[in-house]
């Protein structure tokens, strides 16, 4: 069996534990959107009977998910706080998201450390160099969820701001028209399903919130907590100060939409201001290059064939 066989062997591997840590998670997230847009209880019991018969992988992976988990276990409260708070602003909400990452951390940091030691012993390094690749893939093995989950929860963040100004315009339009705030909510979550679904997953875990006799203030502030956008923030902050003083929510929020629109418009105005600047890199490296071989090429060609012909004229020079 070649070395690059066995690469492959142990890259799969990675892949299948990184797959068996992780379909929890996602499976939660289904059972939730399915509660959100109303599935029967029948399908409720399906996905409970669906999660009894998990993988043995799985099951042997959440035996062993404490062990791993262990060398790289936050020293404080607040440090496992917060990374739980990134899992949430990337989308996993379940209870063991934390220790599933973690020990997905110490797993892939592990293997990358086995495959860098195969291709340096395949490779016939030296000791020194050897232990160099083998401690970098083992920190860029350890170093990757990390990156993975905060791309995850930017992109996230983003899909979920875009989606704010059009959640705006229909909740003034639905408080305008008579509903009370939480059927505002429930509505504009209903109607935003298909154009924005992540916000609209969140603003319908709001209205299980609030169903469920949490008060609305904390139903809010946990859905800015688990978005991680400002803008999230701001507007929760509005309309409980509306609430608090009894100011109209119409108004306030079609101020909020108001703002944000101007904020839009702002930054996309300061993103074509740096347009100009950034093609300049371009400019200089691909495209003047190009044009000066166009342009100068044929020239510089025809002056080297003529003095090929005419060996007198160098040597005049």
């Amino acid at each position: 069996m070649s070395i690059y066989m066995i690469a492959g062997l142990i890259a799969g591997s990675l892949g299948l534990i990184v797959y068996a840590l992780w379909p929890a998670q996602k499976s939660d997230q289904e059972t939730i959107k399915r509660r959100i847009v109303g599935r029967s209880r029948k399908d409720d019991v399906g996905e409970i009977r669906k999660r009894a018969k998990a993988s043995v992988a799985q099951q042997v992976v959440k035996k062993f998910a404490p062990l791993a988990m262990r060398p790289v276990m936050p020293k404080s409260p607040e440090e496992m706080s917060k990374l739980r708070l990134k899992l949430a602003n990337a989308g996993f909400r379940r209870d063991n998201a934390a220790s599933m990452f973690l020990a997905s951390k110490t797993i892939i940091a592990v293997l990358a450390a086995v495959v860098g030691g195969f291709f340096v012993w395949a490779r016939g390094d030296e000791l020194t160099k050897a232990m160099g690749i083998v401690v970098f893939c083992m920190g860029a093995g350890f170093m990757g969820p990390n990156l993975w989950l905060s791309m995850a929860a930017g992109k996230r963040a983003e899909t979920v701001r875009n989606g704010i100004p059009d959640a705006l315009d229909l909740m003034v339009i639905s408080v305008e028209s008579g509903l009370a705030l939480d059927a505002a909510i429930q509505r504009v979550g209903d109607e935003l399903r298909q154009v924005h679904p992540t916000l609209a997953e969140e603003l319908q875990i709001v209205t299980l919130e609030s169903q469920m006799g949490i008060p609305r203030a904390e139903a809010l502030g946990n859905l800015a907590n688990r978005t991680g956008v400002s803008e999230m923030r701001s507007l929760v902050a509005i309309i409980n100060q509306a609430e608090r003083f009894g100011t109209s929510i119409a108004r306030a929020l079609r101020t909020q939409a108001e703002t944000l629109r101007t904020k839009r418009r702002q930054a996309a105005e300061e993103r074509a201001q740096k347009t100009t600047v950034k093609l300049m890199a371009p400019l200089i490296l691909f495209i003047f290059p190009a044009i000066l071989v166009v342009l100068a090429g044929p020239a510089a060609l025809k002056m080297i064939q003529t003095l090929k012909d005419n060996p007198a004229v160098m040597g005049q020079g």
